[in-house]
């Protein structure tokens, strides 16, 4: 049974190669488990760099960052991608800069939903429900894609 949500997305960057808004609906509704409120906010270098800071410590931006609203039904929280980053990595590992972009929407869908990857076990759990719902959705094993350095 589909699981209503309601999504917002916010484009806060002047990069142009980013996806639509129903592409990122798309990816949303297939990684979902259960209702939601979504804002999700594509977002530039500088400001992808203040909120990893802010919220992580770490001083620099990162591809993608989930906040869960605790306590609330329905489920909601906000996701913030950075265009920049995410460009950038799927130019460094050859991938196609949409089926990142997918890989990254549903990564941090399912963080909003509690799964993580603190851990070995976890990380598994968490790296098949992407590749299963990324396969569905018809793009390639996120994980197989990346080359490795011997």
């Amino acid at each position: 049974m589909e699981k209503p949500f309601r999504l917002a997305v916010q484009y806060a960057t002047d990069n142009q190669n980013i996806p639509t808004r129903p592409q990122f609906r798309k990816w949303v509704k297939a990684a979902l488990l259960q209702e939601a409120e979504i804002a999700l906010r594509i977002v530039n270098e500088a400001e992808g760099y203040d909120l990893n800071n802010s919220y992580r410590g770490k001083k620099y931006a990162t591809n993608v960052l989930t906040f869960v609203y605790d306590d609330t039904q329905p489920l909601s929280g906000d996701i913030v991608l950075c265009a920049d980053v995410v460009e950038k990595e799927a130019q460094q590992q050859q991938k196609d800069l949409a089926a990142h972009y997918a890989h990254l929407t549903v990564h941090g869908v399912l963080h909003l939903q509690g799964y993580d990857h603190i851990d070995d076990a976890e990380a598994a759990v968490m790296e098949n429900l992407e590749t299963e719902i990324l396969v569905r959705l018809g793009y390639n094993d996120p994980y197989k894609e990346q080359s490795c350095e011997i």
